[in-house]
């Protein structure tokens, strides 16, 4: 691990003022999003020997980014859902990561009507070791939609089906695993959830499929089937022959219980570790403190200053060009992105993740999510998301925390 800096008083760093009106809603463009320190492997599920991923498994990758995430508004107002990060890496990644450690190469990503900052990210997929190309969706239809847009791409091959919000700690080796030892049809992932009313869900009984319903008003079961699916050929007549739903969608959970109900032989993976669904705010920030809780230490490397007189406590990451003022004090697990001023009387952490460039004054933030560029002055945040490019100021001393969601080039003065 790189030696821990410590410099001399320096001058204190100027935060700009905020200015302007409320803006809670931002405005519509982007900021592109700057990847931060974080290492390759960004859950620390290292390969290997058996599992090598330089060994390619002949199953192709499909990838959802597509939706408006209008549950996320207003982050969503200015960026695609997938591009907000945890732990300072987009949530995209996470699965992109997870189909290379299982030897997947070619892999498509579906893009929907918001898809800024993807391309350009993730380009052609070569520094997470893959093959990407890029298949227009147009308005979302539905799951099921997503795999006829992709029929030209994936053909008769095998496929690892993953929704791009979807963070998974056990990665996929239990799905290809799976299918190279049973040879199915289909192979789907089950986790209890406390609403199974928002999923869709599948009763066993004693391993064995008893039924398979999409967001049932009164579930016979508690095990949603979360957004990693692993499918055969045979899955295309069936999404092909399906109709809209209720909600005028069609639904990868009605294609898997026709498959089911038709005798093919469809196999549950129970998943071990913790799964999330990123869809709302509260998952965004259960996410972030999950993923902060389970990276190895080598995450957390000091690549700032941290000032004589400030004090970190637990595992903080701390990038390149940010420093850590005398008298602030950092609490992990907490990564700090590059060129971040952290100044004398802020708080930061536990569970929080602070994007590039971002300046924190005489603010506590805990259990929160701060963008790129955000300036936050004289405030205490708990349990937050600060887009980016917003400017937050304390209008006059608040003594008590604040819970804000916010999105992209607002300012407020609270």
């Amino acid at each position: 691990m790189p030696t821990l800096q410590k410099h001399g008083n320096e001058g204190r760093s100027e935060v700009p003022p905020a200015t302007g009106e409320y803006n809670f809603h931002g405005v519509f463009q982007w900021t592109r999003f700057l990847i931060c320190y974080l290492p390759t492997d960004p859950l620390g599920l290292e390969r290997d020997s058996e599992h090598d991923a330089d060994r390619e498994v002949s199953v192709k990758g499909l990838v959802l980014a597509g939706g408006h995430g209008t549950r996320l508004r207003p982050l969503t107002f200015s960026g695609n859902k997938h591009m907000i990060p945890i732990a300072n890496q987009p949530i995209l990644f996470y699965g992109l990561h997870h189909l290379a450690q299982v030897g997947v190469r070619d892999v498509a990503i579906v893009l929907g009507p918001i898809q800024e900052g993807i391309r350009e990210s993730v380009g052609d997929g070569s520094k997470f070791g893959l093959r990407v190309e890029y298949i227009e969706q147009g308005p979302p239809k539905g799951l099921a939609h997503a795999v006829l847009c992709a029929h030209d791409f994936l053909g008769r091959d095998p496929f690892l089906m993953y929704l791009g919000d979807n963070l998974l700690q056990a990665g996929l080796r239990s799905f290809v695993e799976s299918f190279e030892s049973a040879h199915p049809d289909a192979v789907v992932g089950a986790s209890p959830v406390t609403h199974p009313d928002r999923y869709g869900v599948i009763e066993l009984d004693d391993g064995r499929i008893v039924s398979i319903e999409e967001k049932p008003p009164q579930p016979r079961s508690n095990l949603a089937l979360i957004g990693v699916y692993l499918f055969t050929e045979s899955i295309h007549p069936v999404v092909a022959a399906l109709r809209p739903s209720a909600r005028g969608e069609l639904e990868i959970t009605d294609a898997i219980r026709t498959l089911w109900e038709t005798r093919r032989k469809v196999e549950v993976v129970r998943v071990t570790g913790w799964w999330k669904d990123t869809g709302r705010p509260g998952d965004l920030l259960e996410a972030n403190e999950l993923v902060l809780g389970t990276l190895p230490d080598a995450s957390f490397r000091m690549e700032g200053v941290l000032e004589p007189a400030a004090q970190i406590d637990g595992k903080v990451g701390l990038g390149s060009g940010s420093v850590i003022k005398d008298g602030a004090r950092v609490t992990g697990p907490v990564v700090i992105g590059s060129d971040v001023v952290v100044s004398a009387g802020s708080r930061v952490g536990p569970s929080c993740a602070i994007g590039n460039g971002v300046k924190l004054d005489r603010s506590q933030i805990r259990r929160s999510i701060v963008l790129d560029g955000a300036m936050i002055e004289g405030l205490s945040l708990a349990d937050s998301i600060v887009g980016r490019n917003v400017q937050l100021r304390a209008f006059e001393p608040i003594d008590r925390d604040l819970t804000v969601v916010i999105g992209d080039a607002s300012t407020a003065l609270l």
